[in-house]
C-alpha cells in the first residue's frame, strides 16, 4: 500500500512561480512512476508531468513543457513540481499518483492517488 500527500498549493499571480510536493509513504518500492495530474472544474483530469521513480526519466504535457519541472528525492520519498511562468489556465486542483504498470499519461492506469492540492492563478 502506498500513501500520497500533496502540499504547497495556493494562490499566485500570473507569471509567478509555485512549487508543489508529493510525499510518498508505505510500500514505495512498488512504485515505477509518479505522475502529476490536474483537473479544473468542468474539465477532464489532465496529465501534467511524470517521473520514473528509479530511472529519473521525465515526461511533460505540451502545455507545460518549458515552464514546469518535475523532480524527485528518493531519500525523502518526495516528488516535486516546480511551476514557473504560471498562466491563468494552469488553475486546477493538482493530484499526484503512483503507477506500477501501465501507460504513463493514462490516469486510469495509476494505482494510488493523493487528495489533491489547489493551485489558483490570478490574472
Amino acid at each position: 500500500q502506498v500513501q500520497l500527500v500533496e502540499s504547497g498549493g495556493g494562490l499566485v499571480q500570473a507569471g509567478g512561480s509555485l512549487r508543489i510536493s508529493c510525499a510518498a509513504s508505505g510500500n514505495t518500492y512498488t512504485v515505477n512512476t509518479v505522475g502529476w495530474f490536474r483537473q479544473a472544474p468542468g474539465k477532464e483530469r489532465e496529465f501534467v508531468a511524470g517521473i520514473g521513480w528509479d530511472s529519473g526519466t521525465t515526461m511533460y504535457a505540451d502545455s507545460v513543457k518549458g515552464r514546469f519541472t518535475i523532480s524527485k528525492n528518493n531519500a525523502k520519498n518526495t516528488v516535486d513540481l516546480q511551476m514557473n511562468s504560471l498562466k491563468f489556465e494552469d488553475t486546477a486542483k493538482y493530484y499526484c499518483a503512483s503507477l506500477r504498470i501501465g501507460e504513463w499519461k493514462n490516469a486510469d492506469d495509476y494505482d494510488t492517488w493523493g487528495q489533491g492540492t489547489q493551485v489558483s492563478v490570478s490574472s
